[in-house]
């Protein structure tokens, strides 16, 4: 029987990463780390904090939908379906890797989300000036980027908007509305495998998923009004913490 505490820091878990999701990307820096402390094996807490920010997803989605149009001369709706084919695989990946081998990846893709979030529309930025990816290009990176998201997650948000910028030249925050899309498409592809196959510990899923809601509804709103440099040094300072939380776990 899991006590009330327990629900309850699942709940704010879900709240935070649920704003974390709508603001910059990265929710799952706070959720996941939280499932495995509370005691789940690390692919559950994965599965589970994917489908718990999934609603918290769709609703920062919806908040942005003004702003959503053809990236780059590229559909929405194509976006949307190469991105969901990349989720499925990348679930199925999870699902395959044991939980020894996922706690030994973790910090690693910890790692690279962080440097992604530290450094990616920086070197989005340099890349551009130097170089131009095709609409061919964009669709490859999507699909990866999709497979990334259904396997873990962490970061993937930063990761699309530094590839975006590359290619259409668009400021971060210009982003917003196609990247929180693309982060539901990729959640709901990995969500349909996940319940399917029973990894998900609803009893703490279900408090996380309404926490999630209500944080993506008020990140959605704060991402409108906050300035860019605010979110990307919270973010940054989420993940950092989480990824030296990781290594030391792990190698220490």
């Amino acid at each position: 029987m899991v006590d009330a505490i327990t629900l309850a820091v699942a709940a704010v878990a879900g709240m935070v990463g649920g704003a974390m999701n709508a603001l910059a990307g990265g929710g799952s820096f706070a959720t996941m780390p939280t499932l495995i402390a509370l005691g789940l094996p690390s692919p559950i807490a994965n599965a589970t904090s994917n489908v718990a920010l999934q609603p918290g997803a769709i609703t920062s989605a919806w908040a942005y939908r003004g702003g959503l149009g053809p990236l780059a001369g590229m559909s929405v709706r194509r976006l949307c379906i190469v991105t969901f084919i990349g989720g499925l695989v990348g679930s199925l990946l999870l699902v395959a890797t044991p939980s020894s081998t996922f706690d030994v990846i973790i910090p690693w893709l910890l790692l690279v989300a962080t440097i992604a979030i530290a450094f990616g529309p920086r070197a989005a930025d340099w890349l551009r000036s130097r170089t131009s990816i095709g609409p061919r290009t964009l669709v490859t990176a999507q699909v990866l980027l999709g497979l990334y998201g259904g396997y873990f997650g962490g970061g993937v948000g930063m990761m699309m908007t530094a590839t975006w910028g590359l290619l259409s030249g668009s400021a971060p925050h210009q982003l917003a509305a196609p990247r929180t899309l693309m982060l539901s498409m990729a959640n709901a592809a990995a969500t349909i495998v996940f319940v399917t196959l029973g990894m998900v510990k609803w009893v703490l899923c279900v408090p996380m998923l309404l926490g999630a809601i209500v944080g993506g509804h008020f990140g959605a709103r704060l991402g409108i009004v906050l300035p860019p440099w605010a979110i990307r040094a919270w973010t940054l300072a989420i993940s950092t913490i989480t990824t030296m939380v990781f290594f030391y776990r792990a190698y220490l």
